[in-house]
């Protein structure tokens, strides 16, 4: 079996999410929990986003629908067909409801969200099925673990130097 297409689709996979932690890196300058997303359509990218819930005093403004609602505004259209979602944390449930009701093919994401993750951390919304059978009209093919190294690290670092401002 040729394995030379999985070895391409990696290599995509980690030139993408690079682009996605630069995003998480401008949430971490900001004072945001360093989460970014990038959408990407044809080999450009068509949407970014990281974390800026303090920053906008919204909280919803979560990288991944920073990046979805740019997707959106570059298609004209609230279907992302084709597009895929490069994001350094596995999506809460608000994120993954919006990936599911815009419709998007593909997500890839780093690390593990272990207190809000919906792609089967806590629970399972993309993949949401009974007896079998998806109870969504959509699902969303998911390609986790992706530099999730670089992406938990990220995130560790942002965390132990909040703890260490609080004991000062």
């Amino acid at each position: 079996m040729d394995n030379s297409n999985d070895i391409e689709l990696d290599t995509q996979d980690m030139f993408w999410m690079k682009q996605a932690l630069a995003e998480a890196e401008k949430a971490a300058a900001l004072g945001e929990v360093p989460v970014g997303a990038v959408a990407v359509l044809g080999g450009e990218i068509i949407g970014r986003g990281y974390n800026r819930k303090e920053s906008d005093h919204d909280p919803t403004a979560h990288a991944e629908i920073m990046a979805l609602k740019e997707a959106a505004a570059f298609l004209q259209n609230w279907r992302l067909l084709d597009v895929t979602l490069y994001c350094t944390l596995e999506p809460c449930p608000m994120c993954a409801g919006a990936m599911i009701q815009a419709r998007l093919p593909r997500l890839v994401y780093g690390a593990p969200d272990t207190r809000f993750g919906a792609d089967g951390s806590i629970v399972d919304i993309l993949r949401e099925n009974e007896d079998g059978r998806f109870r969504f009209n959509h699902q969303v093919e998911v390609t986790r673990g992706v530099m999730a190294a670089e992406a938990a690290d990220l995130l560790q670092r942002f965390f132990r130097m909040l703890r260490e401002k609080q004991a000062d």
